[in-house]
């Protein structure tokens, strides 16, 4: 069976459940106070698509973007601040044993009690060809790993994990291996002050989709990741609000950041839709098979 296919099989079989319980995901779900008021708009950036109401869009419109670029701290000491504002305050080796842990959960011949500590809005975006926010919430994190190991089963042999002084503070270069063959990937974990994971991010490791080519490691000012534009990522509790006056104001000048808030509103309608939507081979375009 094609595995975009087999993919959407267990998405249905999960939002089966999940999406006909309001409980499924009540960290991500009280992410927002005004859920009900998601940006349904199509709009984007700029076109108010990203305010549930006239009241968001007057407090999006009172708070400043800073430009100090991708990988900046903005709004230090508010509860609207990026990750970069965050100092490690684990030892090194945690971070790389949580990213560890991850793969772990991925991964078939690991212990399937092995999961790292993930925040309750804990957020994963990776990037084309896969189908950007593609987590949302601790519940969805364990649940779908969990419908994977079991349907769409997987190895992680390959891996070289690294810890950073700044976030993402663990990144790594993995290969999976499933039926078809490797499947090389970058990935990076940004952490809170308590060391759950509050955001992962993801890139195929092969030219022409790989973030990191004269930048291994990410660590260039300029670096396009979004875990270090999210607001909030950077305050002591990594928490992800999408209505905030500071997430509002951000994700009407990014794009990505108005996509992150209009997924994370409605986390299954969205990834489904955006599965229906992917060229049937993605996985191979970004597994390079």
């Amino acid at each position: 069976m094609n595995r975009s296919v087999l993919r959407a099989l267990v998405a249905v079989a999960l939002c089966t459940t999940a999406c006909s319980d309001d409980s499924a995901s009540d960290g991500a779900a009280d992410a927002s106070t005004s859920a009900d008021t998601a940006s349904t708009d199509t709009a984007g950036p700029d076109d108010g698509g990203t305010t549930g109401d006239d009241g968001g869009a007057d407090a999006a419109m009172d708070v400043p973007v800073v430009d100090v670029g991708p990988n900046g701290c903005i709004g230090e000491g508010t509860a609207g601040a990026t990750a970069r504002c965050l100092s490690p305050t684990l030892a090194p080796e945690y971070y790389v044993e949580q990213a560890l842990k991850y793969f772990d959960t991925l991964d078939t011949t690991a212990d399937p009690e092995s999961i790292p500590d993930y925040h309750e809005t804990v957020a994963r975006w990776e990037w084309p060809p896969w189908l950007l926010l593609t987590g949302f919430g601790a519940d969805v994190m364990i649940d779908t790993a969990s419908a994977l190991r079991q349907f769409d089963p997987s190895t992680v042999p390959e891996r070289d994990c690294r810890f950073f002084d700044e976030q993402p503070f663990a990144r790594c270069y993995v290969v999976f291996e499933y039926e078809e063959g490797p499947c090389p990937i970058y990935e990076e974990f940004v952490f809170n002050d308590a060391g759950e994971m509050t955001f992962i991010e993801a890139w195929s490791d092969l030219d022409g989709l790989r973030p990191t080519d004269g930048d291994r490691w990410g660590e260039s000012e300029s670096f396009d990741r979004l875990s270090t534009r999210v607001p909030g990522l950077g305050a002591g509790d990594g928490r992800i609000v999408l209505d905030t006056p500071e997430m509002l104001a951000a994700a009407e000048k990014d794009e990505d950041l108005f996509e992150l808030v209009r997924r994370a509103e409605n986390f299954w309608e969205t990834w489904f839709v955006e599965l229906q939507n992917a060229d049937v081979d993605f996985f191979a375009q970004g597994c390079g098979w």
